[in-house]
């Protein structure tokens, strides 16, 4: 049986249909290629994106921000407080060492101390708030000072003048002899709102250094409302702002701005272990500072505030002498025709709130009412024969 053996031909192709698959294949890869030039670059690529049209980096204007905007329109008004105070200090005099040392050697050396009086330099920082010349810092920059120098970021050095302060609140407000200052608008710090932007400012080294441009750090309003028990020097904290822009030292007295460039706060103390910011600073709120200024510009004095009464805390044993409820504060004494007389407070009463805020103890009423200004009114909720009352208490200037 023979086997059947078949050949295939071999299909040829077309010289001309060679050529045009050849051309289709270069067409398609052609356009492959431009597909891939213009795609977007993947997201994780390491390359940082060209800008379409431009090699170019970015000018000053594409990078500014309102922070910076707000930055560069306050800074021109924050200046460097320098002063001067008289200490009394006790030590050797070193001439008086040098002239036993000659005479007698170590035979006969000196052991008494003396008192004598040395002047002490501190640095601060302050704002200029009018262009007539005021300038707001803190009180405890310029405590005791004798001589103040006040030194603008264009290098312009002024003399100082102590126009008002008041201790309590830690404001002090300086006059400077200068016109057509520049100087910082002053905001409205009830409206503020936790976590808006807050930027401090502050120039304690403008008579140091050559650069006398204060320095910026950018933060948010943490928090409003704190207060604090009265300090060893008795200054009251009371409504304080509290920011986590660094406020370093020297820098108390500088303003806390918003992001329009206006003053909100005056930069006052932080909380630290080690010296330095850990974000957490204090501010006193503008409105208050703006009430100082106006006494100061009114009457060339912060005025003396009279409110006629004492307080104590009532304990517990305090509470089961008198039949009381634990908690408030017990009012010991009212003065006669006093703002507290004219309010309805009587000896006895309870005080439970002052303005909404609950008072556990005396520290509490000294601390709502130790930075009172004159003319301002605080509510008052007592318990007075077991009746609970609402009482309005305005400040009134101290007699002299």
């Amino acid at each position: 049986m023979s086997e059947k053996i078949e050949f295939r031909k071999k299909r040829r192709i077309a010289p001309h249909r060679a050529i045009s698959g050849i051309a289709l294949a270069f067409l398609m890869l052609a356009v492959a290629g431009l597909f891939i030039l213009q795609a977007p670059r993947n997201s994780h690529s390491l390359e940082p994106p060209q800008p379409s049209g431009q090699s170019r980096p970015p000018t000053q204007e594409e990078v500014r921000t309102v922070i910076v905007d707000a930055a560069g329109k306050a800074s021109p008004a924050v200046v460097s407080i320098g002063v001067v105070t008289t200490q009394v200090v006790r030590g050797h005099f070193p001439e008086y060492d040098e002239f036993f040392h000659f005479f007698f050697g170590d035979i006969m050396p000196p052991s008494r101390l003396y008192r004598y009086r040395q002047a002490i330099p501190n640095i601060g920082s302050g704002v200029i708030v009018s262009p007539d010349g005021y300038v707001v810092t803190n009180e405890h920059v310029v405590h005791g000072a004798e001589e103040i120098t006040v030194v603008t970021p264009d290098g312009l050095t002024l003399t100082g003048e102590l126009a008002g302060v008041h201790e309590p609140s830690d404001i002090a407000i300086i006059k400077v002899d200068a016109e057509n200052l520049p100087y910082v608008a002053m905001g409205d710090s009830d409206d503020l709102m936790v976590g808006e932007w807050a930027i401090a400012i502050g120039n304690p080294f403008g008579n140091l250094l050559e650069d006398a441009h204060p320095s910026v750090t950018l933060g948010v309003v943490s928090a409003k409302m704190r207060s604090f028990k009265p300090d060893p020097s008795g200054r009251v904290y009371v409504d304080m702002i509290q920011t986590d822009a660094a406020i370093n030292p020297g820098n108390s007295g500088g303003p806390l701005v918003n992001y329009k460039g206006e003053a909100i706060g005056i930069n006052t103390f932080i909380f630290t272990r080690s010296g330095g910011s850990l974000g957490i600073g204090f501010a006193i709120p503008i409105n208050r500072v703006k009430k100082i200024l106006d006494e100061v510009e009114r009457y060339g004095r912060v005025r003396d505030v009279w409110l006629g009464f004492t307080v104590a805390t009532v304990d517990e044993e305090t509470a089961r002498a008198l039949g009381l409820p634990a908690g408030g504060a017990l009012v010991r004494s009212v003065e006669m025709r006093s703002p507290a007389d004219q309010a309805g407070l009587r000896a006895g009463d309870i005080i439970t709130h002052v303005n909404a805020r609950a008072i556990r103890n005396a520290d509490d009423v000294i601390t709502a009412f130790g930075s009172a200004l004159v003319g301002e009114s605080f509510s008052i909720t007592v318990l007075q024969k077991n009746q609970e009352l609402a009482l309005t208490l305005n400040a009134q200037e101290a007699k002299r």
